[in-house]
């Protein structure tokens, strides 16, 4: 069960919340014709730097969480490229605590759109996740990317619980905007501190289900990659992995056990963040985050708290790049491109960062573990998943897999292989009673980033619920691609 201050300011919220859409359509809710007439004025038309059309229409603007401290989420929203009338929502979180969803998850890992190094063009993601369903990506807590509040206190004071409820919130009213996916089936996904949002924003939905006895939001399941769970099991199996990679001396990896164990992620004691930066050092320039890929020259001078801060990476769409988050940099500081995206000039940031440190630094609220969230919503029936690329220095795969076994579930389905459709090894999964797990060979902390395509493979079989493709599939998808190409 979840702590008693956060059940109770949960309910405490639920209840404003059911007051308020209760006063009538006057006051909240939107009528039909108001909402396609805010759809128009956020639908976005073109984008600087985009030279090639598109099949489907893609959405950004605000959605107002909060009226008295003029509190505003940004999103952008992508229908699926192809019948996205039958196609599912799905919403991709990005964590840090700080960090927007549409520097990484939409520019650099599952949206449609990639920035070139230029920092000026875009080019088509081939692996998009819009060709398996609708993305709904927002910038969250306020004060990331382009979210805002009116009341500049707000930034100093976020947490997972008014994460989880700013969210909760954001959901109901751009339903409100976009009721055409009102009844749709809706899935979360995120990585890394979004391990954290989206199961806490399952929850708050769960439970506004099941206090309004109505299903406001057709949850069917969520999906987290690298994600932070557990900071027990997380710090066991970080430095386990930093040491069996050969990254770390077997004295640190010692003196990890003493000073590091039951930590916060987040809220270090000075004695941990003292073992993390002997770990740095021991590393070296390296992308802990993708340990066999070069890393990005451009940003060596922050490895010293890479570990500590902003679990995030770089990219692999055209040609891999570590620098794709400040070829995002450039790209959307231009004014032009807000402009294109609706981004208010009053609202907008003096300069627009992948990360907050000012969110970051005053992070409120983080609970060690998130395991009993798990316990509640694999009673309520909903698909989850989670995935790991494992040659993540950041969240390892290791330390998925201790949290994992902490949750003490039956296996359903033994340990396997899984393939991509090139008959290859795309990584290995395991079915729980209530789970499932799924690791990607060869991929960092941003799955989808470094290995693409099976990505795409791994969330068209999330969305599905089947299982992801065993040797037999996969030797079939290659026999019917060779007659294809002999004929």
């Amino acid at each position: 069960m979840a702590s008693p201050g956060w059940v109770f300011d949960q309910k405490t919220f639920l209840i404003f919340i059911i007051l308020n859409l209760s006063l009538g359509s006057c006051l909240i809710a939107t009528s039909l014709e108001d909402s396609t007439a805010q759809q128009k004025l956020d639908k976005v038309l073109k984008l600087p730097g985009q030279s090639f059309n598109v099949s489907f229409a893609h959405y950004a603007g605000y959605v107002t969480v909060n009226n008295n401290s003029g509190r505003a989420l940004f999103y952008w929203f992508f229908e699926a490229a192809d019948d996205p009338d039958s196609k599912p929502l799905l919403l991709w979180l990005n964590g840090g605590p700080g960090c927007s969803s549409i520097a990484y998850g939409l520019a650099e890992e599952i949206g449609p759109f990639h920035i070139r190094p230029d920092g000026k063009t875009l080019y088509l993601n081939p692996y998009s996740w819009n060709l398996a369903a609708s993305i709904l990506f927002i910038d969250s807590p306020v004060g990331v990317g382009f979210s805002y509040s009116n009341t500049s206190s707000d930034l100093l004071d976020n947490g997972d619980k008014r994460t989880a409820k700013d969210a909760l919130k954001f959901l109901l009213k751009w339903l409100q905007r976009f009721p055409q996916y009102k009844d749709r089936d809706f899935y979360i996904a995120g990585e890394s501190y979004a391990g954290h949002y989206v199961p806490q924003l399952s929850q708050a939905i769960v439970r506004y289900n099941r206090a309004t006895k109505a299903k406001a939001i057709n949850l069917k399941g969520y999906m987290v990659g690298n994600a932070l769970t557990d900071d027990y099991h997380h710090h066991l199996g970080l430095f386990q992995y930093l040491w069996s990679a050969g990254l770390i001396s077997d004295e640190t990896y010692k003196l990890s056990d003493v000073l590091c164990d039951f930590e916060s992620l987040v809220q270090s004691s000075d004695s941990c963040n003292q073992v993390i930066g002997i770990a740095n050092e021991e590393m070296g320039h390296i992308d802990p985050y993708s340990i066999y890929t070069p890393p990005c020259s451009a940003i060596a001078s922050q490895a010293k708290w890479l570990l500590k801060r902003r679990l995030m990476v770089g990219q692999l769409g055209e040609k891999y790049d570590p620098c794709t988050a400040k070829h995002s940099e450039v790209y959307f500081n231009l004014p032009e491109v807000q402009k294109s995206l609706h981004v208010l000039p009053e609202a907008a940031p003096s300069r627009w960062e992948t990360c907050c440190d000012t969110v970051n630094i005053n992070w409120k609220d983080s609970p060690r573990t998130v395991l009993d969230i798990y316990d509640e919503l694999m009673h309520e029936g909903l698909r989850i998943w989670i995935f790991s690329g494992d040659t993540d220095g950041a969240i390892p795969i290791t330390s998925t897999r201790y949290t994992i076994d902490a949750l003490k579930l039956p296996t359903v389905s033994p340990w396997r292989a899984w393939y991509d459709d090139d008959g290859q090894v795309g990584g290995w999964t395991q079915g729980y009673e209530g789970l499932n797990f799924v690791s990607v060979r060869g991929a960092g902390h941003e799955v989808p980033l470094h290995r693409p395509k099976q990505a795409l493979t791994l969330v068209k079989a999330f969305l599905a619920g089947t299982s992801m493709p065993a040797a037999a599939a996969a030797t079939a998808a290659v026999g019917s691609q060779q007659l294809i190409s002999d004929s």
